[in-house]
């Protein structure tokens, strides 16, 4: 059967590679191991409070934002001056994007195409388990 240990214990996936398609040799790497309390709270920051509508952009930031492993270059780590891998708040990276806030405008100026930032997200939901989470709203809206 069973065991206790085997149902207690962290499942984590593996990290994913997304390509950044907009961008020759880039690759962003993901750990999708997301639990439900960071999932509702996205959901919440990304919820315009007038009109209860999801800002499917902004969730998608925080989806790709938050579970940002590595950023990739020809499968390169790309890390700052002191040895720490660079994500969207990284100096480098917002002077790069030439945005001063991470979250969103950093990482919609990293993908360049907003379909293709929205895909990322479905991809790390979808390898978290959270598949028919965001596809529901994504075909509902629009």
């Amino acid at each position: 059967g069973v065991t206790k240990e085997e149902i207690s214990k962290e499942v984590s996936g593996p990290d994913i590679e997304i390509a950044v398609p907009e961008r020759q040799g880039v690759a962003l790497r993901f750990s999708p191991n997301i639990n439900n309390e960071q999932l509702k709270a996205w959901r919440r920051n990304s919820t315009n409070r007038k009109t209860d509508e999801l800002d499917s952009i902004k969730f998608s930031c925080y989806v790709v934002g938050q579970t940002l492993s590595g950023i990739y270059f020809n499968d390169e780590l790309v890390e700052d001056d002191n040895g720490y891998p660079l994500n969207f708040a990284s100096p480098a990276i917002l002077e790069m994007t030439g945005t001063s806030r991470p979250l969103p405008d950093a990482i919609r100026a990293f993908f360049a195409v907003d379909p293709h930032l929205e895909s990322a997200a479905i991809k790390i939901l979808d390898y978290a388990g959270y598949g028919d989470d965001l596809d529901a709203e994504a075909t509902t809206k629009g």
